[in-house]
């Protein structure tokens, strides 16, 4: 009789103990974990819950006709003011929509192209193969790292992806070993600040909530170029060291 209510009383405390349990909030170093978007994933980033990633499935979109008059791909390209020389680093590449466009501007210079879904990279692989493209590498990426050498990249491009990732606080770190003491990292995003845009909201950003994540990996906005019709195009670049002397 003894066994049976002790048995009992433990199994009513851990009922009560999992029933509070599933009422807070989990949190795991930077990131906290509730419901939210259907189109989110559960884990939210300093107030910004991060989206699904779109998988290999959606080439059909990267590629689709209407992209140019939509995005002004062409502009952006133009805003990165990019060098014949320049190493720079496409981010999250998909099926290459924008590495090609930049290694046809850096025929003495390399395009990175990163990602982290290896079906993506095939069709890189096979376009430059098919195009003989010689300044084009593929890297199979992590969810927390680029993996590209410290201080080896002029410019990093990230288009409609930073929202997605699934570990931005470790990425956005390892962007920043990669990229060269004078470099630029521009961040794409549709504005969140603009309702007219035709896009998910998780799949938006707004220039405020871009800054306060950048600068707590030590990144400061250079400026954001408003001359594309949905999207931010913001320009950071690393914050100098109140050590570290101003090069004029």
């Amino acid at each position: 009789m003894k066994k049976n209510i002790l048995f009992l009383s433990l199994l009513i405390a851990l009922l009560i103990s999992n029933k509070f349990l599933g009422q807070t909030t989990n949190t795991e170093n930077n990131y906290t974990f509730k419901r939210g978007d259907y189109n989110g994933i559960g884990k939210w980033y300093m107030g910004r819950e991060i989206a699904y990633v779109m998988g290999y499935e959606g080439i059909s979109w990267l590629e689709r006709s209407e992209r140019e008059k939509e995005e002004n791909v062409s502009r952006l390209i133009k805003n990165m003011r990019i060098k014949s020389n320049d190493v720079i680093a496409d981010i999250g590449a998909g099926s290459g929509y924008h590495t090609f466009k930049i290694a046809s501007l850096t025929k003495n210079g390399l395009v990175y192209a990163i990602d982290i879904q290896p079906e993506m990279l095939m069709v890189i692989e096979k376009t430059k193969e098919s195009g003989k493209i010689k300044n084009i590498e593929t890297i199979l990426g992590t969810e927390k790292s680029i993996l590209l050498p410290s201080n080896s990249v002029d410019k990093i491009l990230m288009v409609d992806v930073y929202h997605e990732f699934n570990f931005p606080a470790e990425i956005i770190i390892s962007i920043k070993k990669a990229l060269k003491p004078n470099g630029e990292l521009f961040l794409i995003e549709y504005r969140s600040e603009d309702s007219s845009v035709p896009i998910k909201e998780i799949h938006k950003m707004s220039e405020k909530q871009a800054v306060k994540e950048m600068e707590a990996a030590g990144f400061k906005l250079k400026k954001n170029i408003t001359n594309l019709p949905w999207q931010h195009c913001m320009v950071f670049v690393k914050k100098i060291k109140s050590t570290e002397s101003i090069k004029y």
